[in-house]
């Protein structure tokens, strides 16, 4: 049976949810900030670690049978962040890598031109009221109290469509007054560095922080050729950190300007590509899906002709839910078709040939590329937008089942709040938690020692002994721990334990001496 549909977490909620319980804070927060840039704290550590591995797990260890059912062939990469410059100028970074930027004269606020929307008169007449992608409550508020009209009697044009005459009219996102904006200009987003002794002194010291992972892939497949003895089709994956100077990074971590990717280079004969494409599409929406996350919350969208890139036959993304574009959706992952552009071009450039030769047909080709590129960032705001849940629970004797509670609803008579984290139990940053029912008996505290001290061999564990076990039961779900262990005086009768399941909240009986086993069973 289906659950009920939530209504996914606030940007808001998610945020603070995260500085408080150690998920992700601020980069240089102690001084500041710096925009873009964030820190992951040790329970955010442990869950991008976690989706990391299970990405590697599912796609480079034991990927998924192939449309003809047979096994994938994937091998895996890292390769250096900084790489030849000449790299980047093959790929078509250095002359192609470009946002447009407009500027604030005023608030020296610094836009990327294609995020920001304009509210425009319907009658071409009067100010024009611009704002951020997905962010129109400060322009109607303009709206009503300066133009005094109604935002009903305005479109919404992309500033980059606006009439160029038309810019000395609008009114910024951040200014105090119309016409402090510049014209849309192109903007490269790599951040550029100095390498070797003599660094800063000329153009022939200066590199680049790779702004994807995909090209140290490409420039190292004939290694990977000549070494692993693969055979086409197969798949070469990497995970590692890319560097983007954004425009405007916005919305925490789903844009920044430093991020993890997790990204698959497959390899295919030209003629079979359109079969691979296909494939990789679907076995990606899948894949989300299977780390329990909501079909509904996820959807495939292909590109239309135009969003294309010139190199490109085919691209889609996996897009999901998020709490700031819903109802609507934001890109999650993207699967394109590149074709042989990024091989032929290393290969003219670099004069090293990068052609296959098929030893059952004595053909010689450049394969064909299909790339299932997510952000490994991107993927851990996802999964806590997802497991993020408020639930209405009854109090002591009170009669009725959980209840999902509603944004702004009051907590019924005889009911609590309980804030949880329901990850899958294989993503969770705590497996387990190990209680003793109080801390002042040391028979207790020392036997939940000794369980504590044997789990953690297996499983990120956490041991608390403070406050009553229902407060920390409550602070368990809270980080989204699955099982919490409670050591009772019977514990010490009969060497049996309490184990509360956190979605549930109900509790069982077991030995001890089982324990491991159990938890195993509950694929942790």
């Amino acid at each position: 049976m289906q659950t009920e549909h939530k209504t996914p977490a606030s940007l808001e909620t998610l945020v603070t949810l995260c500085k408080r319980r150690g998920f992700i804070f601020q980069s240089s927060e102690i001084y500041n900030g710096l925009n873009g840039f964030w820190d992951f704290g040790p329970l955010g550590t442990e869950l991008k670690n976690n989706l990391r591995d299970a990405w590697w797990q599912d796609m480079v260890r034991n990927p998924p049978l192939g449309p003809d059912g047979e096994m994938l062939d994937i091998v895996g990469l890292d390769s250096a962040i900084i790489q030849n410059p000449k790299v980047w100028a093959a790929s078509g970074h250095l002359g192609g890598f470009n946002d447009p930027m407009a500027d604030c004269r005023e608030s020296k606020s610094r836009y990327r031109a294609d995020h920001l929307m304009v509210y425009v008169p319907e009658s071409g007449e009067g100010t024009a009221f611009a704002f951020l992608e997905g962010e129109p409550a400060v322009a109607e508020k303009r709206i009503k109290k300066n133009a005094k009209s109604d935002p009903s009697a305005y479109k919404v044009v992309a500033f980059t469509d606006l009439d160029p005459a038309l810019i000395p009219s609008v009114w910024g996102p951040d200014a105090s007054e119309p016409g402090t904006l510049t014209e849309p200009r192109q903007f490269n987003l790599m951040f550029k560095t100095f390498i070797g002794a003599l660094a800063g002194e000329g153009e022939e010291n200066t590199a680049y922080l790779r702004p994807e992972t995909a090209q140290g892939i490409f420039i190292n497949y004939k290694n990977v050729v000549d070494t692993m003895r693969v055979k086409l089709p197969f798949g070469i994956a990497q995970v590692g950190k890319s560097f983007r100077n954004e425009v405007t990074p916005r919305n925490f971590i789903f844009r920044s300007r430093e991020f993890e990717q997790m990204e698959l280079e497959w390899f295919c004969h030209p003629d079979d590509a359109t079969k691979w494409y296909n494939f990789w599409v679907e076995a990606r929406l899948q894949w989300w899906a299977s780390l329990g996350v909501d079909m509904r919350n996820l959807r495939r969208r292909d590109h239309d002709e135009d969003e294309l890139a010139h190199y490109s036959t085919a691209c889609a993304d996996v897009e999901y839910q998020y709490g700031f574009t819903a109802p609507g959706f934001g890109e999650l992952e993207g699967i394109a078709h590149r074709g042989d552009f990024d091989l032929t071009q290393h290969q003219e450039a670099s004069g090293t040939k990068m052609e296959y030769l098929v030893q059952e047909t004595n053909e010689k080709v450049i394969p064909h590329v299909i790339e299932p590129s997510s952000g490994l960032t991107r993927g851990v705001l996802v999964l806590l937008n997802e497991a993020y849940t408020e639930e209405f629970v009854p109090k002591g004797n009170t009669e009725g089942g959980v209840q999902l509670a509603k944004p702004g609803a009051q907590v019924p008579e005889g009911y609590e709040k309980r804030v949880v984290l329901k990850f899958a139990p294989r993503l969770a940053p705590i497996k387990v938690a190990i209680f003793p029912l109080l801390k002042n008996r040391e028979e207790l505290v020392g036997k939940a020692k000794d369980l504590y001290a044997e789990l953690r061999k297996t499983w990120p564990c956490f041991y608390d002994q403070t406050g009553a076990i229902g407060r920390r039961y409550r602070r368990q779900d809270e980080i989204g721990t699955p099982f919490c262990v409670t050591v009772d005086f019977d514990s010490l009768e009969d060497n049996t334990v309490t184990v509360r399941d956190r979605d549930s909240m109900k509790q069982e009986r077991i030995p001890a001496s089982e324990l491991k086993a159990w938890l195993h069973s509950k694929g942790i």
